[in-house]
């Protein structure tokens, strides 16, 4: 039985994970704008991860933790952890959504003063009983896409879908830098180029250095031109950088790389002007697909049933029906081994932070795949 809606005014979604997790939560606030439109609707993520919501018109306000306060000593983290949550008190919710999962979402619902407490059943996994701190709970289907679930969450309790689209909203000025950026390094407005993003915050999640350099490198004997971005983190662009290295095509013209140099929102103003995004199961492989940008990607321990590229274009219950292997879902496609183990969902085979089911795919296979794919 649904909750009473009657009255409910100020209403706060709770998504505290990656940037890929946040940004696949967008149709919620969408239906919650279409259910409550003339409430209030906010957001509360993790630092570094509101890029993706900031801009979008179905979002009043977004409100950020700060995930530094984890490093900080134990009264320092606490005294930060109260101030979080006086601000969310004082805010006034009456409904939350926790879409999280996690300890800090339950206590940050209840302590909220919320009278409607909305989120997953966790089972048996809550094991001191968080459940109890949330008034409306459901048991969802876990084998669906995450943005499926996160729908599922609301349909249960009759708050009805406005659409599927994953949407990321980049405002004019940040066109306008990218455009800059790209014309600088040799992209004209009418030249075909490849987005690769070959790195992942987590290393099992990345393909043999050698096999991303070889495709990099026919991407470039193709006459394409390849724009290689990183996140910031050293150890990612590291890695970039040891790719690079192998690239054997000599004429690196085409090759435009910018580790390290561009935000969440420059990401998808690259995209926008891609044919093609290729790189790993990441949050940029989101940000693309986000983007309408056909998507190529690298699954290992991952399902791609729950986290493959989202087509907004193609409106289907299962975007990816099988457990593994090969698959397309309107414009992108997965490349996965379709081995008994794959997804295994761990952080690579017997604790070696390496994935035997990603090292096994061959650079051809990947050349083929995208050959098929490239306008």
């Amino acid at each position: 039985m649904p909750p009473d809606f009657d009255g409910i005014t100020n209403i706060l979604a709770i998504k505290l994970r990656h940037i890929g997790d946040v940004l696949l939560s967008s149709p919620v606030y969408r239906a919650l704008r279409a259910a409550f439109h003339s409430g209030r609707v906010s957001a509360l993520v993790n630092s570094g991860s509101e890029e993706t919501l900031t801009g979008n018109p179905n979002i009043d306000e977004v409100l950020v933790f700060n995930r530094r306060l984890k490093a900080l000593p134990v009264f320092k983290k606490y005294l930060g952890e109260l101030r979080n949550l006086r601000t969310i008190r004082q805010r006034g919710f009456d409904m939350t959504i926790d879409m999280t999962g996690g300890d800090r979402g339950a206590i940050i619902s209840y302590l909220s003063g919320a009278r409607i407490r909305i989120a997953k059943d966790s089972g048996k996994t809550s094991r001191w009983g968080k459940n109890y701190l949330y008034s409306n709970l459901a048991a969802l289907n876990g084998h669906t896409h995450v943005v499926m679930q996160n729908m599922e969450l609301l349909q249960r309790f009759s708050i009805n879908p406005a659409g599927y689209a994953v949407e990321m909203h980049i405002p004019d000025e940040v066109y306008g830098v990218v455009n800059r950026l790209l014309k600088g390094r040799g992209i004209m407005a009418s030249d075909n180029y490849v987005h690769v993003h070959p790195t992942s915050r987590w290393f099992f999640k990345c393909w043999r250095d050698d096999c991303m350099a070889e495709v990099i490198g026919w991407l470039l004997k193709k006459g394409l031109k390849v724009v290689l971005t990183t996140s910031p983190d050293e150890k990612e662009i590291s890695k970039a950088r040891d790719i690079l290295s192998l690239v054997k095509e000599t004429s690196k013209g085409g090759l435009i790389t910018l580790m390290g140099e561009t935000s969440i929102k420059a990401l998808g103003a690259i995209d926008k002007g891609a044919a093609m995004f290729f790189g790993v199961d990441s949050a940029p492989m989101h940000i693309a697909a986000a983007m309408n940008t056909p998507v190529t990607a690298l699954f290992g321990p991952s399902g791609a049933f729950n986290w493959g590229p989202w087509d907004n274009e193609k409106t289907i219950s299962e975007p990816y029906a099988r457990r593994n292997g090969v698959q397309t879902s309107g414009i992108h496609a997965v490349i996965q081994r379709d081995w008994d183990c794959v997804p295994c969902g761990g952080d690579g085979c017997n604790g070696t932070k390496k994935s035997k089911c990603l090292e096994d795919i061959s650079a051809e296979e990947v050349k083929r795949l995208i050959e098929k794919r490239l306008p």
